[in-house]
C-alpha cells in the first residue's frame, strides 16, 4: 500500500531503537513548553466568502462531499464503522478534508455524514485507550489490545490522520468526549510504545511521527498533563530524525545526490512535506530557540535544490531536483501546506506565509478538474501534455498513468487526501492574536467572527478582496460598541510598500516582510483597506530558466486546451489534455532586465463569487514578448529544458521573428510553459 505530518522529564528506553533512529536523533534538552505564537480560532469562526467560498461548495457537490458513495474502497464495508473494508489511511484522510469542508459550510447533511465516522470512532474505543477499526487479532482470536499486548493492535500511522480529525471537531463543537478519549489513547500510547515502537508496524508512522507529535502537544496546551510531552519525545526518539535532517544540511545533501531504492522514504515527498514541520514542533516542546534557525535552513535548502516556480518542492514520488520538468504528488502539496500552517501558528513568522499563499495559490489549483472529482498524481512545472506516459519521473509505473487527470490514476491516496487543502487553508486565514486581538497572516474573501478586547467583545470582520489577484483588500468592522483591540496584517515579503487607510485616510505605510499591528478603539462600521502594490518580477529556476511573477502568483503561458476523455481496465476513466498552439518560447533577454518595461499587465474580469481556476475565468493576463526556438521540443511528452550559458540565455537557433505572447495565473492552467529559457 502506498500513501501518502515546561518540563519535560524523559523515562528511560526499555527497548531497542532501530540503528538509523539512534544514530540520527538529536537529543533535545528539556526546556519551557512555549505556546504557539498563533492560536487557531475555533472550526467555523471563519467562514469563506467569493471565490473561495465557490470552491469549497464546488467541493461539497463534488467528491469531497460524495468519496463515499462513489469511491468503493470508501464505501463498503468501511472499517471505521466497524467493517471489515478499509482501515487505514485514505478513509480518516477524506475526513480530514470532509471535515472542516461540513463546518466552514454549515452544511448539516455533510455534518451528519461525517459524524458517523467520528461518533463510532469516539464510541469503540477500547477500555486500555486503543482505538481504531476491529483488528484482525481481536476479530480471530477475541485479542485484548492493551499496553503489555500492544502488539495485537495495528499500525499506528491512519490513527495519526485520524487524531486530526477529531482535533478538527473539537475546535468546531467544543465535545468534551474528544478529550477524553484522546488523554486515554495517549495514555495507552506512552506504555505501547515500549512494546510496540512507532515503527513496528510500517516505516509510514516512523516518516510520520510529528503528526503524532503535533495531536500530544495540542493536548498538552488544553489539559497541561506532563506526560504528554513525555510522550512527544518519545514518538520523535522512534520517528524519522526530521529535525536533525532539517537542521545539518547533510540530509538535503544526499536526497539530491542518490535516487535508488535505498532509504528513499526519507526523500519521499509526502514524508518531507509532513516531516517539515518537524523542527518548529520540537521548538514548542523545548523552547530551543536553535530549532527555529534549523527549521528555516532545512526550508531554504529544500527549495534551493528541489524547488520549482509554483512554490512547492518536487516530489515525483521522490525528491527529485529543481528542473521544470519534474513531477509534483497533490499530496505532497496538501501536506506541506498544513505543515506551513503549523510552523505558521507556533513561530509567527512571516516567511513561512509568504511560502503558504505561494503554494496554494499556484500548486494546488492547478492538479485537479473543475468540478473537483478528478486529480493529477503527479503535476509537472513546464507541463507540455497531460497524457499517459514514463515523463521523468522517479516512480513511472507500469500502467503509465501518473500524469493524467483521473479519479484513480496514479495511487489513490490523493483521491482520499486532496480534500484538506483548501478546507485547512479557509479555516486558518485568521488566527487569534496576543493581547486580546485578532490577525490575519492570510488573504482570501472571508468573514470572521471572534471576541476580542480586554471585556470579550464579538466583533464581525467582513473581509472583501480580489486578491490573490487584485491589491486591496477591504476590511469592515461590526461592532456593538467601541472596543480597543490589536488587529495584526501581514505584509507580504514581494510587496515593495504597503498602505494601510482607515476610513479613507491614509494611517501608515509599511515596507514588506513584516506583520504590522494596528492598535486602536475600533467603533462600528469601521472601514480599514490594506493596499499591496503588486509589481512584475522574474525569479530564477533549475537550468537558469525563468519564470514571471506579480504578487502571490506565477503566470505561466496560456494555451488552448485539447481534452481527449480515455480509459484505463484497472484505475478507470480519466482526461488528456494536449496544447492547441506552440508552446517553445524563450523570453527576451531584455524583458527579463526590465520587466516593467517590456511586460504588460490587463484585467480581463473581475473575480466574482462564481470564479473557477480555469483558462475561462483567468483575471489577468500578461503580455510579453518572445521568440520560438524550433529545436525544443516534447521527447515522450517531455519537454527538456534547452541549454543555456552562464548568463542564462540560449545560444542556438531561435526564430528571428517576435511574438507577442499571453501568460495567465498558473493555478488557471493544465498546459503550459512557467520556467522559461532566455533568449537574446
Amino acid at each position: 500500500m502506498k500513501t501518502k505530518w515546561m518540563v519535560c522529564c524523559t523515562l528511560p528506553m526499555v527497548f531497542l531503537l532501530p540503528s538509523w533512529v539512534q544514530a540520527g536523533t538529536k537529543q533535545v534538552s528539556s526546556g519551557a513548553y512555549t505556546p504557539p505564537a498563533y492560536e487557531a480560532l475555533p472550526l467555523g469562526a471563519v467562514k469563506p466568502m467569493g471565490w473561495l467560498r465557490n470552491q469549497l461548495r464546488i467541493m461539497r457537490n463534488g467528491s469531497s462531499g460524495h468519496l463515499d458513495e462513489v469511491y468503493a474502497k470508501v464505501k463498503n464495508d468501511n472499517g471505521w464503522l466497524g467493517g471489515q473494508g478499509d482501515g487505514w489511511e485514505e478513509t480518516p484522510y477524506w475526513l480530514d478534508g470532509a471535515l472542516p469542508l461540513a463546518y466552514l459550510l454549515d452544511d448539516k447533511p455533510l455534518q451528519e455524514k461525517v459524524l458517523k465516522y467520528v461518533n463510532w470512532t469516539l464510541e469503540h474505543q477500547r477500555p486500555s485507550g486503543y482505538f481504531g477499526p476491529v483488528t484482525k487479532a481481536e476479530r480471530e482470536k477475541n485479542a485484548t489490545i492493551d499496553p503489555a499486548h500492544a502488539t495485537e493492535g495495528e499500525d499506528w500511522w491512519p490513527k495519526m490522520v485520524m487524531l486530526k480529525v477529531l482535533q478538527q471537531y473539537y475546535s468546531a463543537t467544543a465535545d468534551q468526549r474528544v478529550i477524553r478519549f484522546m488523554t486515554n489513547y495517549f495514555r495507552y500510547q506512552l506504555n505501547a510504545l515500549e512494546v510496540a515502537p512507532i515503527g513496528k508496524w510500517t516505516e509510514w508512522a516512523a516518516s510520520r511521527g510529528p503528526d503524532n507529535v503535533l495531536m500530544a502537544q495540542w493536548l498538552y496546551g488544553i489539559t497541561h498533563d506532563a506526560s504528554l510531552l513525555q510522550l512527544a519525545e518519545r514518538i520523535e526518539q522512534q520517528s524519522f530524525p526530521w529535525t536533525t535532517w532539517m537542521g545539518n544540511r547533510d540530509w538535503v545533501i544526499s536526497t539530491a545526490t542518490y535516487d535508488d531504492k535505498y532509504l528513499w522514504m526519507r526523500r519521499h515527498g509526502v514524508n518531507v512535506g509532513m516531516g517539515l514541520k518537524a523542527p518548529a514542533v520540537t521548538y514548542q516542546r523545548t523552547g530551543n530557540k536553535q530549532l527555529l534557525k534549523d527549521q528555516y535552513t532545512g526550508w531554504q535548502d529544500l527549495m534551493t535544490i528541489h524547488g520549482l516556480p509554483m512554490g512547492i518542492f518536487s516530489a515525483d514520488e521522490d525528491l527529485n531536483g529543481n528542473e521544470p520538468i519534474q513531477g509534483v504528488e497533490l499530496c505532497a502539496i496538501v501536506e506541506a501546506m498544513y505543515s506551513l500552517e503549523n510552523i505558521i501558528a507556533i513561530t509567527g513568522d512571516v516567511r513561512y506565509m509568504d511560502a503558504l499563499e505561494k503554494m496554494t495559490f499556484n500548486a494546488l489549483p492547478t492538479q485537479t478538474t473543475d468540478d473537483y472529482n478528478n486529480k493529477q498524481y503527479f503535476q509537472v512545472a513546464n507541463q507540455v501534455q497531460i497524457s499517459r506516459g514514463i515523463f521523468s519521473f522517479s516512480l513511472p509505473f507500469d500502467r503509465q498513468m501518473n500524469n493524467v487527470l483521473g479519479a484513480r490514476s496514479g495511487y489513490t491516496c490523493c483521491l482520499a487526501n486532496m480534500h484538506q487543502g483548501w478546507t485547512k487553508f479557509a479555516s486558518q486565514l485568521w488566527y487569534a492574536a496576543p493581547d486580546n486581538g485578532l490577525a490575519a497572516l492570510s488573504y482570501a474573501p472571508s468573514q470572521v467572527t471572534a471576541k476580542v478586547g480586554k471585556d470579550s467583545t464579538a466583533v464581525t470582520i467582513t473581509e472583501t478582496t480580489q486578491y490573490p489577484f487584485g491589491d486591496q483588500i477591504s476590511f469592515s468592522i461590526a461592532l456593538k460598541k467601541e472596543t480597543a483591540f490589536p488587529l495584526q496584517l501581514r505584509i507580504p515579503s514581494w510587496c515593495d510598500e504597503a498602505e494601510v487607510l482607515i476610513n479613507g485616510k491614509t494611517l501608515r505605510k509599511d515596507k514588506g516582510g513584516q506583520l504590522i499591528s494596528i492598535s486602536r478603539s475600533w467603533k462600528n462600521k469601521d472601514q480599514l483597506v490594506l493596499r499591496l502594490p503588486m509589481r512584475i518580477t522574474t525569479t530564477v529556476w533549475g537550468k537558469n530558466s525563468r519564470a514571471v511573477e506579480r504578487g502571490p502568483l506565477v503566470y505561466a503561458l496560456k494555451l488552448h486546451e485539447r481534452w481527449e476523455k480515455g480509459h484505463e481496465e484497472h484505475e478507470g476513466d480519466y482526461f488528456s489534455v494536449y496544447p492547441e498552439e506552440p508552446w517553445n518560447y524563450g523570453l527576451l533577454h531584455k524583458d527579463i532586465k526590465d520587466p516593467a518595461a517590456g511586460m504588460k499587465v490587463s484585467v480581463q474580469k473581475p473575480v466574482d463569487d462564481h470564479f473557477i481556476w480555469n483558462l475561462a475565468h483567468a483575471p489577468i493576463e500578461i503580455t510579453v514578448q518572445a521568440k520560438q526556438i524550433p529545436a525544443w521540443q516534447a521527447i515522450e511528452g517531455v519537454a527538456y529544458q534547452p541549454a543555456v550559458d552562464r548568463e542564462g540565455i540560449y545560444k542556438g537557433r531561435v526564430d528571428e521573428k517576435v511574438k507577442e505572447i499571453t501568460l495567465v495565473p498558473y493555478g488557471c492552467t493544465k498546459v503550459r510553459i512557467v520556467a522559461f529559457p532566455v533568449v537574446p
